[in-house]
C-alpha cells in the first residue's frame, strides 16, 4: 500500500464512518502512525440520506472528503480500499489493494441493511444505506411518475404511484413524511395531468408502534403527524415477500406496488478473519469488552455499529446510531494513548443525549433524558442538531440554505434523474422453454 515505515506504532482503522472519523480526528499529531481505510473517499452523513432520496438535498451536501478531514495530520495516511480479511496471527489486513501490517487494529466498518434472510426481499426491494442507493431511490420515484403518465392501465398506474416503506424506525418515518410532503405540495405542480391524490404511502411496522426505540409519547405523536399527512400506518404487520409487483404479509393484507423501500433493520458489516467466538452471528456484530477490545484479542478493537458491548442496561449492545459510535471513537483514542504508555485503560460509559425524528415541515419528536416534546420547537431542535453535526462549513451552509429555500418556497429542486435506475428483471422460463 506504499505506507512508509515509522518509528511509531501503527494504528490501522477500517471504516470512515462516524466512529472511524471521530477516532481519527482525536489521534491527530499523537505519537502514532495512523492508516485509515475505506471503500469510499468520503464520509457520508447517513441521517440526512432520506432527503437526498426525496430531492431535498444534493448528495455532495451530506458527504465530505475523508482526505480533507485528515489532511493536516502528521504521519497519517488514507487508502481507498476494500478490506477482505484480517490475519490476526500475522497482525495484518488483506485488502483489494494489498496487505498491511498493524500494531493496533480498529474495526469501524459500520452496518448494512438487514433483510433477515429473506432473499426475495433483498433482491426486489430498495435499500437506503449509501448515497448511490439514495440516488437510485430518487431516480426510481421520479421515473415511476413519468411512467404513470404514459400508461392507460389503471392497475399499473396505481402500482407506480403506490409506495411501501417496510420498517417504522426513524428512517422509515422520516422518509414517509418526506414523500407525503412531496405529494401535498410538489408533485401536483410537476404532474398536473396526473391525479396525485391517488398516490399512496404505506408504512408497515411489524411491532405494535412506530419509533419503538423512542418513548411511547413520541411514537404516538409521530403516528398522529403521519396520519394527518395522509400516510397509512400499518402496525403488527410483517412483510413476508415481494415479487417486484405484489407485497405479501403475514395477514390477508397485500400491496400492489412498484416501489418497496426496506428500512426494517441493520446488521454489522463484518470483515472475515476473526474467531467465530468473537462474533454474534444473528446480528453480525463483534463482541467487545468495556474497553472496546474484541473478545479474544489484545490489539484489535471494534467501535460503532459493528461493536456489541453487552452491559446490564444494554444487553444487546449499544444502539446502532451515530452518538454511541462517535463517543466510542473519542473514548478509544484516549485508551489507545493510555495503552501506549502502559497505563490502564478506562471503561467506556455511554452518555445518552436523547433521540429524535422529523416527520416533516414543523413536525418532529424529541426525546431528551428528562424531557419529551414535539411539534415546531422539536423540529427546530432537530434541524439545529443535524446541522451542527455535519462536517465542514460549506456543507453546513449549503444544507441550511437549502432548508430555508425549501421552507419558504415549499419546494425541493433536487428532484433530478441524474442517473436513471432500472430495476433488475428476473428471467422466468416455462417448462417448454427449458
Amino acid at each position: 500500500m506504499n505506507i512508509p515505515r515509522s518509528s511509531f506504532p501503527r494504528i490501522v482503522i477500517i471504516g470512515g464512518g462516524f466512529a472511524g472519523i471521530a477516532l481519527a480526528k482525536r489521534l491527530r499529531n499523537k505519537k502514532v502512525q495512523v492508516v485509515l481505510l475505506d471503500k469510499h473517499n468520503y464520509h457520508n452523513f447517513q441521517p440526512l440520506m432520506y432527503q437526498v432520496a426525496t430531492g431535498g438535498l444534493e448528495p455532495d451536501s451530506i458527504a465530505y472528503p475523508i482526505r480533507k478531514v485528515v489532511q493536516e495530520h502528521k504521519d497519517f495516511y488514507f487508502r481507498l480500499a476494500d478490506v477482505k480479511e484480517i490475519d490476526s496471527n500475522n497482525n495484518k489486513i488483506i485488502a483489494d489493494i494489498g496487505e498491511l501490517k498493524y500494531d493496533y487494529l480498529v474495526i469501524a466498518t459500520g452496518s448494512k441493511t438487514n433483510f433477515f434472510g429473506n432473499k426475495e426481499m433483498e433482491r426486489n426491494c430498495m435499500a437506503m444505506k449509501t448515497i448511490p442507493q439514495s440516488l437510485n431511490i430518487r431516480s426510481l420515484i421520479l421515473e415511476n411518475f413519468e411512467q404513470a403518465l404514459l400508461t392507460n392501465d389503471i392497475d399499473e398506474r396505481h402500482s407506480l404511484m403506490n409506495f411501501v416503506l417496510v420498517g417504522g424506525g426513524p428512517t422509515g418515518v422520516e422518509l414517509a413524511g418526506a414523500l407525503a410532503e412531496m405529494k401535498k405540495a410538489i408533485l401536483p405542480k410537476d404532474y398536473p395531468d396526473l391525479d396525485i391524490r391517488k398516490m399512496e404511502i404505506n408504512l408497515i411496522q411489524s411491532g405494535d408502534r412506530i419509533l419503538n426505540t423512542m418513548s411511547k409519547k413520541a411514537s404516538l405523536k409521530a403516528e398522529e403527524f403521519l396520519i394527518k399527512l395522509g400516510v397509512s400506518v400499518w402496525k403488527n404487520v410483517r412483510v413476508t415477500g415481494y415479487d417486484s409487483r405484489v407485497v405479501t404479509t403475514n395477514s390477508d393484507l397485500t400491496f400492489d406496488s412498484a416501489t418497496v423501500i426496506w428500512t426494517a433493520g441493520v446488521q454489522g458489516a463484518l470483515v472475515n478473519g476473526l474467531n467465530i467466538h468473537s462474533l454474534i452471528a444473528r446480528a453480525d456484530r463483534i463482541k467487545v469488552n468495556t474497553y472496546n477490545q474484541v473478545e479474544g484479542y489484545d490489539n484489535i478493537f471494534a467501535i460503532g455499529d459493528i461493536a456489541s458491548m453487552s452491559l446490564e442496561e444494554y444487553p444487546q449492545g449499544h444502539p446502532m446510531m451515530a452518538q454511541p459510535a462517535i463517543q466510542q471513537g473519542k473514548h478509544l483514542s484516549e485508551n489507545l494513548a493510555r495503552l501506549l504508555v502502559k497505563k490502564e485503560m478506562k471503561p467506556f460509559i455511554y452518555k445518552d443525549k436523547g433521540s429524535m425524528a422529523t416527520i416533516g415541515r414543523n413536525k418532529a419528536v424529541v426525546d431528551l433524558p428528562h424531557y419529551h416534546f414535539s411539534g415546531v420547537f422539536a423540529w427546530f431542535v432537530w434541524m439545529f442538531v443535524h446541522l451542527f453535526s455535519l462536517i465542514g462549513f460549506k456543507n453546513k451552509a449549503v444544507v441550511f440554505l437549502n432548508w430555508v429555500y425549501n421552507y419558504v418556497r415549499f419546494d425541493r429542486e433536487a428532484r433530478l434523474i441524474i442517473r436513471p435506475y432500472k430495476k433488475k428483471q428476473i428471467a422466468t422460463f416455462t417448462t417448454d422453454e427449458i
